[in-house]
């Protein structure tokens, strides 16, 4: 069964219409790939990332641009937010997508991003507060404390 083809709003998304040429996508696998089929859909050039170990990934064959965000660990590589940040820069994107999981749900990376002039295709910073149960659970309880009545 084919799905059926939603129509994109004239000119694309509101982000991509500011002359966004590249999407630097900061996942690997199945993910990226589906992410790198959206950006062509809407004639945006992508950038791809790599740790050492993943240097012949299915996803680095169909990127505009590849970057090497550093060695196979992934927390020296993938979920560095200094070296997916300078990979950006490096490939000239206009835009990070995360993916899907850490990072997609990092205040910091979001953050980081917008601070470098970059776009963050997510959510703001500050509703990713909320994927911090500790912070969560803080911002919840001040809330609460200022208000009149106790909650449920």
């Amino acid at each position: 069964m084919r799905r059926k083809r939603v129509p994109l709003p004239r000119g694309g998304p509101k982000w991509c219409r500011r002359k966004r040429k590249r999407v630097l996508i900061a996942n690997r696998g199945e993910i990226a790939l589906r992410i790198l089929r959206a950006c062509r859909l809407l004639g945006l050039e992508t950038a791809g990332i790599y740790s050492k170990a993943d240097a012949d990934a299915l996803h680095l064959k169909y990127v505009d641009r590849k970057v090497c965000v550093g060695p196979a660990s992934s927390g020296e590589s993938y979920l560095n937010i200094r070296n997916i940040i300078g990979a950006a820069e490096i490939s000239g994107a206009d835009a990070v997508h995360p993916g899907y999981g850490f990072l997609a749900e990092n205040e910091e990376f979001a953050r980081a991003c917008m601070e470098n002039g970059l776009v963050f295709i997510g959510p703001s910073p500050e509703s990713l507060v909320t994927g911090h149960k500790a912070r969560a659970r803080e911002a919840m309880a001040e809330r609460q404390a200022g208000q009149d009545h106790p909650s449920q």
